[in-house]
């Protein structure tokens, strides 16, 4: 049996260890495609995993991650390791963590708090479980249920 396989990549960011299934999101915090970025994207999905059963997998040529957006990544997939490639070797990695803190990342599911007003306040959430991610808004204490559709 013949098995297709990914190119690798000369330069850019491998994220691993998503969960089947949340690749998509993982695009979209990454602006990928609204932002018009011209970089290779490549999306594994329901790749069989001998810790995980199933996971995704998203490669980007000539892209390394910004802090905020490994902050994103870590709020829906907190198992994912982040792997940094220059010529095509594996220069870095390391597993995604979620701060103490989450600011200016999610939108509060509270319509009433504060950080939703025009008052010059950025969102604020403390993180209180990292496994499953569980987060607090700082203002109006409310808990997301769906923290993925609050990633602004």
């Amino acid at each position: 049996m013949k098995e297709l396989r990914v190119q690798p990549i000369k330069n850019g960011t491998v994220i691993d260890h998503i969960p089947a299934g949340m690749a998509l999101k993982v695009l979209h915090i990454l602006g990928i495609p609204d932002r018009g970025i011209g970089s290779i994207v490549s999306v594994a999905m329901n790749v069989r995993s001998n810790v995980m059963g199933k996971k995704d997998i998203v490669k980007v040529e000539d892209r390394e991650l910004e802090p905020k957006e490994v902050d994103k990544i870590a709020l829906i997939a907190p198992r994912a390791t982040i792997n940094i490639i220059r010529g095509y070797e594996v220069v870095e990695k390391h597993r995604v963590k979620l701060p103490k803190e989450v600011i200016g990342i999610l939108k509060c599911p509270n319509p009433t708090c504060i950080s939703n007003s025009r008052e010059p306040i950025e969102s604020r959430f403390i993180v209180i479980s990292d496994n499953p991610p569980r987060v607090r808004c700082y203002y109006c204490e409310r808990e997301p249920d769906d923290i993925a559709s609050r990633i602004i």
